[in-house]
């Protein structure tokens, strides 16, 4: 028998196959229902279709339960506990959230342990680099510790774990149904966009949350399962909780140009203000990592820091949904308060995050906004008595401007401002300020609340992708080396023909003596032929796109896809440094999508060599990789029917770049690598598992 504790998370006891999975084991839900699947062999969008419905439904019912667990919360600590501590004066009030910060470390501590990532980042990164598959099994403990954390007070908001609660429904499913990494992904998308939907009641915001900030496109194979499920979520809140928006507002009329440039103004500060928040919430978990103490504990100390804020203004407490719709709806609406205000909830939520209190860092970001555009409104009133100007009218536009600057998904933000109002009025304000504000904090920050975790661990993501990933590819590598062209000579006709045929969006234009003149993309024979209907004549040359953009075959796919990004191009042609017009090759998006699960493959063989290493020293054993043959004994096996010899383990196999831990019911495909922990006498009957049967 052989034991190695602790490989890849989990403990692999004794024998080829885990415990609970042994031969005569009954068979996992999971199993049973992809085997189901695979009788009936429904269509895949059927297959996906009900299950964004199913993730729709268990987003609903999951945040309506984490709600709860909020109210009972809030009515424990400051109803019954701090009518008892009343008496001890109004500074009780700093023991509450420090108690619920006690208590949240323990629960995670105990029951969740490390996180690479907090909150959405980490649904950004599986949903890039892990084909969409998290650790559902974990939710329900950082659900109760997130609503244990913000009923007590802390500064922080509920949409984070509202989103985490359909984007792992969504993964739970996938996994499930052992549905391919694309339909995870799209699974968990979907969820998020229900989590959101159901958080806000907003389901539009919650759509494009998923299609924006998740996936990193609009569109795409996923959107009609994120549609689906932001319905159906929507569709159920509002049968359990019912249908009134988040805030109660008057309804503000946007009928003054003259006050135009102040919201373009709003729009402007609200960058600076959300690079300070992302910074903060960047800098924050490296100074807790600092102290001295046990992680469970940390909570308290920002605990702490928001009770003493709260004994001045309670305003700070918890999430801030009151005071969000006070200043909109005009109440309160003083310029120091505001202030206050704006500066405690920019330096609590990060000390709160930092920290580790679960929850999330959307809905601060909404305070901050709706104080920031209430104190610009009052100041701006002051300053033009004589414009009308309303401050709770800039507040709501100030609250969609710093969550746009704070996430990068102006469309989110400038959407779930008027789901969660049902104000549509000032719409043209809003586009405007959050356009800036996205614009100013790129410029000053460059990366997101959410984006930051992730870059500072190395992982850059970008459309939904990591780019960084694609440093290690070269152009080079992947580019076609013999693309299609067309002369400059040619008519547009004969080359739209072409195009057509070839089914390409664009083809790159050579002159007489074979070098490269420039482009021609579908969108420049679309225009040509709209302004002059006998167009199809004309040359080529006279229409094609001359100095294109374009690539280096030395250069990295990270580098050209951002490249490609800046002005949204499909394709790059790939030319010689010392001469850019002698053409070597053309680099499509489909290249660097196909080159992206190269460089994930290449990752993942690297981890796979890693604890290869790591499992050796552990246990003190011969650690092999073993490549599963075509007609070997184990080919097209499951695990549990293999058999394996005493003394000898699967510790993990890696198939298609993705590294997992076998179960029973784990097939063996030809081409799998085995990572084998074996005893010397084993090692030699492992291998002739592996190898054809001669």
């Amino acid at each position: 028998m052989i034991s190695v504790p602790g490989f890849a998370g989990e403990p692999i006891t004794s024998g080829a196959v885990p415990a609970e999975v042994s031969p005569g084991a009954p068979r996992r839900p999971g199993a049973t229902i992809g085997h189901w699947l695979d009788q009936l062999q429904p269509s895949p969008s059927l297959v996906v279709g009900v299950g964004a419905i199913v993730s729709g439904l268990l987003a609903a019912g999951g945040v309506w339960l984490f709600r709860a667990v909020i109210r009972w919360t809030h009515a424990a600590a400051f109803g019954w506990l701090a009518a008892r501590l009343a008496a001890l004066g109004p500074w009780s009030v700093v023991v509450l959230p420090v108690v619920g910060g006690v208590v949240a470390g323990l629960l995670l501590r105990t029951f969740v342990g490390h996180e690479r990532h907090h909150g959405v980042a980490g649904i950004i990164e599986a949903v890039a680099l892990m084909g969409g598959r998290l650790r559902y099994w974990r939710l329900p403990a950082k659900a109760i510790g997130a609503g244990i954390a913000i009923g007590a007070g802390a500064s922080v908001g509920p949409e984070d774990p509202s989103v985490q609660i359909g984007a792992n429904a969504g993964s739970m499913l996938g996994q499930l149904l052992r549905l391919s990494d694309e339909r995870v992904r799209a699974l968990v998308a979907a969820g998020t966009a229900a989590g959101l939907a159901a958080a806000f009641n907003a389901p539009i915001a919650g759509v494009f949350f998923a299609l924006e900030v998740v996936l990193g496109e609009i569109g795409g194979a996923a959107f009609s399962a994120v549609v689906i499920a932001a319905v159906t979520a929507a569709a159920a809140t509002q049968a359990l909780s019912g249908s009134e928006p988040a805030f109660h507002v008057p309804q503000y009329a946007f009928d003054s140009v003259a006050q135009v440039p102040l919201y373009l103004a709003l729009g402007v500060l609200a960058g600076p203000v959300a690079a300070a928040y992302v910074g903060l919430l960047g800098r924050t978990p490296d100074w807790f990592r600092r102290l001295p103490m046990p992680g469970w504990g940390k909570p308290a100390v920002a605990g702490l820091a928001v009770g003493a804020a709260g004994v001045f203004w309670p305003q700070l407490f918890g999430v801030g949904y009151s005071a969000i719709e006070d200043i909109l709806g005009g109440r309160g609406v003083v310029l120091g308060l505001l202030l206050a205000l704006l500066i405690g909830k920019l330096v609590l939520t990060p000390l709160c995050i930092g920290a580790g209190f679960p929850g999330g860092v959307f809905a601060p970001a909404l305070f901050a906004g709706a104080t920031l555009g209430g104190a610009f409104g009052v100041l701006s009133q002051q300053v033009w008595p004589g414009l009308g100007i309303v401050p709770a009218s800039f507040a709501l536009v100030g609250m969609a401007a710093v969550l746009a600057g704070a996430v990068h998904a102006p469309l989110t933000a400038i959407l779930l401002v008027f789901e969660m109002t049902n104000d549509y009025h000032i719409i043209l304000p809003v586009m405007g300020a959050c356009v800036l504000a996205v614009m100013v904090e790129r410029r000053l920050a460059r990366e997101s609340v959410y984006t930051l975790a992730l870059a500072k661990k190395g992982v850059r993501i970008e459309r939904g992708r990591d780019v960084e990933v694609l440093s290690e590819i070269r152009v080079d590598e992947v580019m076609e080396a013999e693309p299609q062209m067309v002369r400059e000579d040619e008519t547009i006709e004969r080359a739209a023909e072409r195009m057509t045929v070839l089914r390409r969006h664009g083809l790159p234009v050579i002159d007489g003596r074979g070098e490269l003149l420039g482009v021609l993309a579908l969108q420049d024979v679309e225009a040509a032929l709209q302004a002059d209907a006998s167009a199809g004549a004309r040359r080529v040359g006279e229409v094609c796109t001359r100095n294109p953009l374009v690539a280096h075959p030395d250069e990295s796919l990270g580098d050209a896809l951002r490249r490609m990004s800046v002005r949204d191009v499909g394709r790059l042609p790939v030319v010689d440094r010392t001469d850019s017009r002698r053409l070597l090759g053309v680099l499509r998006r489909a290249d660097v999508i196909r080159a992206y699960d190269l460089a994930l493959s290449r990752r993942a063989r690297g981890r796979h060599r890693l604890q290869h290493l790591q499992l050796g020293e552990r246990s003190g054993l011969d650690v092999e990789e073993l490549i599963v043959e075509p007609g070997s004994a184990c080919a097209g096996q499951p695990m549990r029917l293999v058999s394996w010899p005493a003394g000898a383990l699967v510790a993990s196999v890696r198939r298609h770049g993705q590294v997992f831990v076998p179960r029973g019911d784990t097939r063996l495909e030809p081409g799998d690598v085995l990572m084998v922990v074996a005893e010397a006498g084993a090692r030699e009957a492992m291998r002739r598992l592996c190898l054809p049967a001669s």
